[in-house]
């Protein structure tokens, strides 16, 4: 009995290390594509551009959330499900996106009257029409997860990455400012429905029952608050940045908050992908479930704790040679950026408390969590917007995302104590040595950063980079050796 215990849980790892080992290494292709095509975009777009292009996209991600109304976790949750509940779910989260869809075209107006921005209305065609490619490839993505298929997801995700890219790079090439980045956003859509379509081929029936979709829909509605907090969470800081500051000071927050929270947000969602359709499985074996939750927390904070900290490190220099179309400096990014950095190693430690939910059957406490801390981390950065002008308004902005998570972590120890009998202890092993690597990686900088050769922009960039890859080589050395029987 121990055995097959032993060896269910060998498998369930496997799955993990698998959907890791694939999202992960999307994660890193597609991001380093993302990054790079943006870093060139930089160069052809306005301060000003920038901002009202981020302002668009911020909003249409909060927007996004609604499609699927949460029934693509349903799906993944759900222990059985016929074919002809999916074509009625198919069909409901298609009339719903095409409502979400008239709704976005109807509020354009009023979001251009509110940020008092000349011509932002016409951009949200473009989210409107993205919001139907979306929903229609709700169903084909959560099959893929739900059948544990994180090549294919994997695959999908770069694929519908690298064609946004290259759209959004051709159209800023070609002087199209503000919409080569919304329509960038809006080419992801069509990549994701084409490419999921291609990993999953799905043909709903010609059928409709809503009874029948009923308890898909219970539980979809309250992920779906989930996911429309965490969306909100994710862009309130843009919203209010760019009401109080305007637009090139939002360009400005953009940019330091995309070097340090994008990868932390791509984790986030690698971590639901991967964990939730495994954690859904061993709901039911608490100590099963514990090990797994154990074994992503150190993969997690392995593969980020050591790249935010060289965020952190090259922060200055890296800031410094970045300049918009007219030749102005994005140096005022440093000192949020480094902020951010430090406060993206605390959200991502906490991002395996929304799967454990939502596996566990408890979306409504999910949703609960993300609404009390957007509240709060609205709150703050209100605050922020009335009491800071200037400059240090951004520093105050980034200094919000650091203040919260000490509290949400607070919570989420207690939760799993309470919940999983998971002591405090047993949650601090995990991070003990990539916080070791971070120190190795200060010491590292500072210590060789005082030689004449190291105080160039380059140079210091080298430097740091040299010392995540000596961290990560000693981490997975040591990750190595610690699986070997």
């Amino acid at each position: 009995m121990a055995t097959q215990i032993e060896d269910g849980l060998e498998g369930h790892q496997r799955h993990l290390g698998r959907g890791f080992n694939w999202l992960g290494g999307a994660t890193i292709v597609a991001k380093t594509v993302d990054f790079s095509t943006i870093i060139v975009v930089l160069l052809y777009l306005t301060k000003a551009q920038l901002g009202i292009g981020s302002l668009v996209i911020s909003i249409a991600m909060v927007v996004e959330a609604f499609d699927g109304l949460g029934t693509g976790d349903a799906v993944v949750q759900a222990s059985v499900i016929q074919h002809r509940e999916l074509s009625s779910l198919f069909w409901f989260i298609l009339a719903a996106a095409i409502v979400v869809a008239l709704l976005t075209i109807a509020a354009a107006p009023l979001f251009g009257w509110v940020y008092d921005m000349a011509g932002m209305s016409r951009f949200f065609y473009l989210l409107a029409a993205k919001q139907v490619l979306v929903g229609a490839a709700v169903i084909p993505l959560a099959l893929l997860n739900r059948e544990l298929k994180y090549e294919r997801i994997a695959l999908v995700n770069v694929g519908a990455t690298f064609g946004a890219a290259l759209v959004r790079l051709m159209l800023a090439l070609a002087g199209a400012g503000a919409w080569a980045l919304v329509a960038g956003y809006f080419a992801s859509g069509v990549f994701i429905l084409a490419g999921a379509l291609w990993a999953r081929p799905y043909f709903p029936e010609r059928h409709f029952d809503l009874a029948a979709i009923r308890p898909l829909l219970q539980f979809g509605l309250r992920s779906a608050a989930a996911n429309v907090f965490e969306q909100i969470f994710k862009n309130i800081d843009f919203l209010l940045v760019g009401w109080f500051y305007g637009a090139p000071a939002l360009a400005v927050y953009r940019l330091a908050f995309d070097i340090a929270m994008e990868p932390a947000m791509a984790v986030g969602t690698l971590v639901n992908r991967t964990a939730l359709p495994v954690f859904a499985r061993l709901a039911a074996d608490p100590a099963a479930l514990r090990q797994a939750m154990f074994w992503s927390l150190r993969r997690l904070t392995l593969l980020v704790a050591p790249f935010m900290a060289a965020l952190c490190l090259m922060a200055r220099p890296l800031t410094a040679l970045l300049h918009d179309s007219l030749g102005h400096s994005y140096a005022q990014a440093a000192l949020p950026l480094e902020i951010l950095s430090l406060a993206a190693i605390l959200r991502v430690t906490s991002q395996l408390l929304t799967p454990l939910l939502m596996a566990s059957g408890q979306p409504g406490m999910a949703a609960k969590l993300s609404a009390a801390t957007l509240a709060l981390l609205g709150s703050l950065i209100l605050a922020a917007g009335l009491l800071v002008h200037g400059p240090d308004g951004l520093a105050a902005v980034a200094s919000a995302w650091a203040a919260i998570y000490p509290l949400l972590l607070g919570w989420g120890v207690v939760y799993l104590h309470r919940r999983w009998q998971i002591t405090p202890r047993s949650l601090l092993t995990p991070l003990l040595v990539p916080v070791l690597s971070i120190l190795f990686m200060f010491l590292f900088v500072f210590g060789l950063g005082r030689f004449a050769w190291a105080q160039a922009p380059l140079a210091r960039i080298a430097l740091v980079l040299a010392a995540a890859g000596l961290a990560y080589a000693g981490l997975f050395s040591r990750a190595q050796v610690a699986s070997k029987p």
